[in-house]
Protein backbone atom coordinates (compact mmCIF):
# COMPACT_ATOMS: atom_id res chain seq x y z
CA UNK A 1 0.00 0.00 0.00
CA UNK A 2 2.72 2.69 0.79
CA UNK A 3 4.96 1.60 -2.21
CA UNK A 4 1.24 2.16 -4.36
CA UNK A 5 1.00 5.63 -2.61
CA UNK A 6 4.90 6.68 -2.98
CA UNK A 7 4.51 5.53 -6.57
CA UNK A 8 1.53 7.79 -7.12
CA UNK A 9 2.97 10.70 -5.73
CA UNK A 10 5.92 9.95 -8.02
CA UNK A 11 4.05 10.27 -11.06
CA UNK A 12 1.95 13.23 -10.02
CA UNK A 13 4.99 14.56 -9.42
CA UNK A 14 6.21 14.03 -12.92
CA UNK A 15 2.67 14.92 -14.22
CA UNK A 16 3.20 18.25 -12.77
CA UNK A 17 7.28 18.68 -14.00
CA UNK A 18 6.07 17.80 -17.45
CA UNK A 19 3.06 20.15 -17.49
CA UNK A 20 4.79 23.07 -15.56
CA UNK A 21 5.71 25.97 -18.50
CA UNK A 22 9.15 25.84 -19.55
CA UNK A 23 9.06 29.59 -19.21
CA UNK A 24 8.43 29.97 -15.49
CA UNK A 25 10.77 26.53 -14.55
CA UNK A 26 13.40 28.08 -13.85
CA UNK A 27 12.18 30.46 -11.46
CA UNK A 28 12.68 30.17 -7.64
CA UNK A 29 9.82 28.01 -5.78
CA UNK A 30 8.88 27.06 -8.76
CA UNK A 31 10.15 23.50 -9.44
CA UNK A 32 6.90 21.84 -7.69
CA UNK A 33 4.57 22.34 -4.83
CA UNK A 34 6.71 20.66 -1.82
CA UNK A 35 8.73 24.10 -1.25
CA UNK A 36 5.84 26.40 -1.19
CA UNK A 37 3.50 24.39 0.61
CA UNK A 38 6.31 23.46 3.21
CA UNK A 39 6.53 27.02 3.90
CA UNK A 40 2.70 27.65 3.99
CA UNK A 41 2.68 25.06 6.51
CA UNK A 42 5.27 26.30 8.91
CA UNK A 43 3.76 29.72 8.33
CA UNK A 44 0.63 28.25 9.74
CA UNK A 45 1.88 26.59 12.56
CA UNK A 46 3.91 29.49 13.60
CA UNK A 47 1.45 32.09 13.28
CA UNK A 48 -0.96 29.61 15.30
CA UNK A 49 1.25 28.00 18.01
CA UNK A 50 4.88 28.54 17.83
CA UNK A 51 5.07 32.02 17.24
CA UNK A 52 2.49 32.98 20.69
CA UNK A 53 4.01 29.95 22.18
CA UNK A 54 7.46 31.73 22.27
CA UNK A 55 5.92 35.10 23.40
CA UNK A 56 3.92 33.81 25.59
CA UNK A 57 6.12 34.95 28.99
CA UNK A 58 8.38 37.56 26.75
CA UNK A 59 7.62 41.17 26.51
CA UNK A 60 6.74 42.65 22.84
CA UNK A 61 9.43 43.95 20.53
CA UNK A 62 9.33 47.72 19.45
CA UNK A 63 9.35 47.26 15.54
CA UNK A 64 8.21 50.60 14.28
CA UNK A 65 11.66 51.50 12.43
CA UNK A 66 11.25 48.20 10.98
CA UNK A 67 7.60 47.84 9.89
CA UNK A 68 8.24 51.66 8.51
CA UNK A 69 10.59 50.22 6.17
CA UNK A 70 9.01 47.11 5.48
CA UNK A 71 5.74 48.77 4.30
CA UNK A 72 7.43 51.51 2.23
CA UNK A 73 9.55 48.67 0.75
CA UNK A 74 6.32 47.08 -0.20
CA UNK A 75 4.70 50.02 -1.64
CA UNK A 76 7.74 50.96 -3.90
CA UNK A 77 7.39 46.66 -4.79
CA UNK A 78 3.62 46.70 -5.11
CA UNK A 79 3.73 49.75 -7.32
CA UNK A 80 6.58 48.44 -9.31
CA UNK A 81 4.61 45.35 -9.97
CA UNK A 82 1.50 47.71 -11.25
CA UNK A 83 3.61 49.62 -13.41
CA UNK A 84 5.14 46.15 -15.15
CA UNK A 85 1.64 44.84 -15.58
CA UNK A 86 0.93 47.76 -17.15
CA UNK A 87 3.45 48.33 -19.23
CA UNK A 88 3.45 44.66 -20.45
CA UNK A 89 -0.50 44.11 -21.37
CA UNK A 90 -3.23 45.99 -19.52
CA UNK A 91 -1.99 49.71 -20.78
CA UNK A 92 -0.42 48.27 -24.23
CA UNK A 93 -1.46 45.49 -25.93
CA UNK A 94 -4.92 44.05 -23.80
CA UNK A 95 -8.52 45.38 -24.97
CA UNK A 96 -9.59 44.34 -21.13
CA UNK A 97 -12.49 41.59 -22.56
CA UNK A 98 -11.12 38.59 -23.78
CA UNK A 99 -7.44 38.15 -22.88
CA UNK A 100 -6.11 35.18 -23.63
CA UNK A 101 -3.48 33.36 -22.23
CA UNK A 102 -0.42 34.11 -24.52
CA UNK A 103 2.20 30.97 -25.02
CA UNK A 104 4.67 33.17 -27.12
CA UNK A 105 8.08 34.03 -26.06
CA UNK A 106 7.66 37.37 -27.26
CA UNK A 107 9.72 39.97 -24.86
CA UNK A 108 6.23 41.34 -23.46
CA UNK A 109 4.87 38.30 -22.91
CA UNK A 110 7.92 37.43 -21.34
CA UNK A 111 7.78 40.90 -18.85
CA UNK A 112 4.20 39.61 -18.28
CA UNK A 113 5.43 36.01 -16.78
CA UNK A 114 7.91 37.82 -15.04
CA UNK A 115 5.52 40.66 -13.09
CA UNK A 116 3.21 37.58 -12.73
CA UNK A 117 6.10 35.79 -10.75
CA UNK A 118 6.83 38.72 -8.78
CA UNK A 119 3.09 38.93 -7.76
CA UNK A 120 3.27 35.90 -6.63
CA UNK A 121 6.90 35.90 -4.56
CA UNK A 122 5.21 39.23 -2.77
CA UNK A 123 2.57 36.95 -0.99
CA UNK A 124 5.42 35.09 0.79
CA UNK A 125 7.00 38.54 1.65
CA UNK A 126 3.65 39.60 3.18
CA UNK A 127 3.81 36.62 5.52
CA UNK A 128 6.17 39.15 7.76
CA UNK A 129 3.01 41.13 8.44
CA UNK A 130 1.71 37.66 10.38
CA UNK A 131 5.60 37.89 12.30
CA UNK A 132 5.23 41.32 13.31
CA UNK A 133 1.93 40.62 15.06
CA UNK A 134 3.22 38.11 17.15
CA UNK A 135 6.46 39.63 18.07
CA UNK A 136 4.31 42.51 19.41
CA UNK A 137 2.70 40.03 20.51
CA UNK A 138 -0.72 41.28 18.78
CA UNK A 139 -2.67 37.85 18.72
CA UNK A 140 -6.06 39.15 18.56
CA UNK A 141 -5.11 40.46 15.24
CA UNK A 142 -4.29 37.28 13.56
CA UNK A 143 -8.29 35.91 12.94
CA UNK A 144 -8.61 33.04 10.82
CA UNK A 145 -9.28 35.23 7.96
CA UNK A 146 -5.76 36.84 7.99
CA UNK A 147 -4.16 33.31 8.49
CA UNK A 148 -6.45 31.66 5.59
CA UNK A 149 -5.62 34.77 3.55
CA UNK A 150 -2.27 35.18 3.62
CA UNK A 151 -1.70 30.80 2.89
CA UNK A 152 -3.98 30.33 0.47
CA UNK A 153 -3.63 33.52 -1.71
CA UNK A 154 0.04 32.40 -2.73
CA UNK A 155 -0.97 28.44 -2.54
CA UNK A 156 -3.55 28.79 -5.82
CA UNK A 157 -1.15 31.61 -7.40
CA UNK A 158 1.60 29.04 -7.77
CA UNK A 159 -1.01 26.88 -9.64
CA UNK A 160 -2.14 29.58 -11.98
CA UNK A 161 1.42 30.67 -12.98
CA UNK A 162 2.61 27.20 -13.05
CA UNK A 163 0.26 26.33 -15.62
CA UNK A 164 -0.39 29.35 -17.44
CA UNK A 165 2.16 32.14 -16.85
CA UNK A 166 0.61 34.36 -19.37
CA UNK A 167 -2.87 34.24 -17.78
CA UNK A 168 -4.55 37.34 -20.04
CA UNK A 169 -7.69 38.16 -18.28
CA UNK A 170 -7.14 36.03 -15.50
CA UNK A 171 -4.07 38.53 -14.03
CA UNK A 172 -6.20 41.69 -14.27
CA UNK A 173 -7.25 40.85 -10.52
CA UNK A 174 -3.24 40.55 -9.67
CA UNK A 175 -3.48 43.91 -11.46
CA UNK A 176 -6.15 45.54 -8.88
CA UNK A 177 -4.53 43.82 -5.87
CA UNK A 178 -1.01 44.96 -6.34
CA UNK A 179 -3.09 48.50 -6.55
CA UNK A 180 -4.92 48.32 -3.51
CA UNK A 181 -1.37 47.23 -1.10
CA UNK A 182 0.06 50.37 -2.56
CA UNK A 183 -2.56 52.34 -0.41
CA UNK A 184 -2.22 49.95 2.26
CA UNK A 185 0.73 49.38 2.96
CA UNK A 186 1.35 53.34 2.50
CA UNK A 187 -1.50 54.01 5.58
CA UNK A 188 0.48 50.70 7.08
CA UNK A 189 3.77 52.90 6.89
CA UNK A 190 2.21 56.00 8.43
CA UNK A 191 0.28 53.89 11.33
CA UNK A 192 3.53 52.78 12.37
CA UNK A 193 5.14 56.12 12.27
CA UNK A 194 3.60 56.37 15.59
CA UNK A 195 1.29 58.93 17.00
CA UNK A 196 2.19 62.25 15.46
CA UNK A 197 1.11 60.89 12.27
CA UNK A 198 -2.82 59.87 13.70
CA UNK A 199 -4.07 63.21 12.02
CA UNK A 200 -3.14 61.85 8.96
CA UNK A 201 -4.78 58.58 8.87
CA UNK A 202 -8.50 59.72 8.83
CA UNK A 203 -9.81 58.16 5.72
CA UNK A 204 -8.93 55.05 7.62
CA UNK A 205 -12.41 54.03 6.93
CA UNK A 206 -12.58 54.28 3.46
CA UNK A 207 -9.85 51.36 3.26
CA UNK A 208 -12.86 48.98 3.24
CA UNK A 209 -14.87 50.83 0.61
CA UNK A 210 -11.52 50.24 -1.73
CA UNK A 211 -11.55 46.76 -0.54
CA UNK A 212 -15.22 46.55 -2.02
CA UNK A 213 -14.43 48.39 -4.80
CA UNK A 214 -11.41 46.00 -5.80
CA UNK A 215 -14.05 43.21 -5.64
CA UNK A 216 -16.38 45.15 -7.75
CA UNK A 217 -13.87 45.50 -10.21
CA UNK A 218 -12.55 42.48 -10.43
CA UNK A 219 -16.03 40.65 -10.70
CA UNK A 220 -17.61 42.29 -12.83
CA UNK A 221 -14.08 42.12 -15.47
CA UNK A 222 -14.19 38.68 -14.67
CA UNK A 223 -17.85 38.27 -15.39
CA UNK A 224 -17.86 39.42 -19.13
CA UNK A 225 -16.57 36.02 -19.66
CA UNK A 226 -19.82 34.09 -19.26
CA UNK A 227 -21.96 36.92 -21.47
CA UNK A 228 -19.73 37.41 -24.77
CA UNK A 229 -20.48 35.76 -27.75
CA UNK A 230 -17.25 33.89 -28.13
CA UNK A 231 -14.39 34.23 -26.18
CA UNK A 232 -12.11 31.00 -26.76
CA UNK A 233 -10.13 31.46 -23.08
CA UNK A 234 -8.06 28.36 -22.71
CA UNK A 235 -8.40 27.23 -19.05
CA UNK A 236 -11.80 28.52 -18.03
CA UNK A 237 -11.46 27.09 -14.41
CA UNK A 238 -9.14 30.09 -13.75
CA UNK A 239 -12.34 32.42 -14.22
CA UNK A 240 -14.87 30.23 -12.42
CA UNK A 241 -12.37 30.51 -9.44
CA UNK A 242 -11.45 34.16 -9.70
CA UNK A 243 -15.08 34.62 -9.41
CA UNK A 244 -15.99 32.78 -7.20
CA UNK A 245 -13.01 34.35 -5.00
CA UNK A 246 -14.06 38.03 -6.15
CA UNK A 247 -17.75 37.17 -4.85
CA UNK A 248 -16.71 35.54 -1.73
CA UNK A 249 -14.84 38.33 -0.74
CA UNK A 250 -17.29 41.16 -1.65
CA UNK A 251 -19.84 39.83 0.58
CA UNK A 252 -17.17 38.80 3.37
CA UNK A 253 -16.03 43.17 3.39
CA UNK A 254 -19.97 43.73 2.95
CA UNK A 255 -20.97 42.51 5.95
CA UNK A 256 -18.15 44.37 7.93
CA UNK A 257 -18.61 47.57 5.78
CA UNK A 258 -22.59 47.06 7.15
CA UNK A 259 -21.83 46.31 10.95
CA UNK A 260 -19.15 48.93 11.42
CA UNK A 261 -20.59 51.68 9.60
CA UNK A 262 -23.71 50.89 8.82
CA UNK A 263 -25.38 49.94 12.02
CA UNK A 264 -22.52 51.62 14.13
CA UNK A 265 -21.29 48.81 15.98
CA UNK A 266 -17.72 49.80 16.35
CA UNK A 267 -16.54 49.29 20.16
CA UNK A 268 -13.84 50.46 22.02
CA UNK A 269 -10.71 48.07 21.73
CA UNK A 270 -10.90 46.87 24.71
CA UNK A 271 -13.90 44.85 23.44
CA UNK A 272 -13.82 42.25 21.47
CA UNK A 273 -16.93 41.02 19.53
CA UNK A 274 -17.01 38.04 17.13
CA UNK A 275 -17.18 38.33 13.30
CA UNK A 276 -17.78 35.49 11.45
CA UNK A 277 -17.13 33.64 13.96
CA UNK A 278 -13.73 35.85 14.30
CA UNK A 279 -12.80 38.03 17.26
CA UNK A 280 -11.60 41.42 16.05
CA UNK A 281 -11.06 45.09 16.76
CA UNK A 282 -13.96 46.76 15.23
CA UNK A 283 -12.20 49.90 15.53
CA UNK A 284 -10.09 48.88 12.70
CA UNK A 285 -10.83 48.56 9.03
CA UNK A 286 -9.92 45.09 7.91
CA UNK A 287 -8.55 44.65 4.12
CA UNK A 288 -7.36 41.51 2.50
CA UNK A 289 -8.17 39.45 5.49
CA UNK A 290 -5.36 42.08 7.28
CA UNK A 291 -5.95 44.45 10.32
CA UNK A 292 -4.95 48.28 9.17
CA UNK A 293 -4.32 49.37 12.73
CA UNK A 294 0.15 48.08 12.12
CA UNK A 295 1.37 49.16 14.93
CA UNK A 296 -1.12 50.86 17.27
CA UNK A 297 -3.73 48.57 18.63
CA UNK A 298 -3.89 47.01 21.65
CA UNK A 299 -2.36 43.94 22.06
CA UNK A 300 -3.27 40.90 25.09
CA UNK A 301 -0.57 39.29 26.73
CA UNK A 302 -2.71 36.16 28.00
CA UNK A 303 -4.00 35.07 24.97
CA UNK A 304 -3.76 32.15 22.58
CA UNK A 305 -4.55 31.71 18.87
CA UNK A 306 -7.02 29.08 17.96
CA UNK A 307 -7.85 29.85 13.86
CA UNK A 308 -10.87 31.08 13.78
CA UNK A 309 -10.87 32.75 18.07
CA UNK A 310 -8.46 34.02 20.57
CA UNK A 311 -9.12 32.17 23.73
CA UNK A 312 -8.33 34.01 26.85
CA UNK A 313 -6.19 31.62 29.40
Amino acid sequence: MLQKAVSRILQFHSYLHARTDARVRDYPLMQCPIQMTSILLAYVVFSVYIGPGLMANRKPFRLNTVMIIYNLSMVLLNAYIVYEFMMSGWATTFTWRCDLIDPSSSPQTLRMIQVSWWFYFSKYIELLDTVFFVLRKKQNQITFLHVFHHSFMPWTWWWGITLTPAGGMGTFHALVNATVHVIMYFYYGLSAAGPRFQKYLWWKKYMTAIQLTQFILVSIHISQYYFMEKCDYQVPLWIHLIWMYGVFFFLLFSNFWVQAYIKGKRLPTADMPKLNGSLVETNIVVANGKHLANGNAHHYTNSKIFLSKVKEI
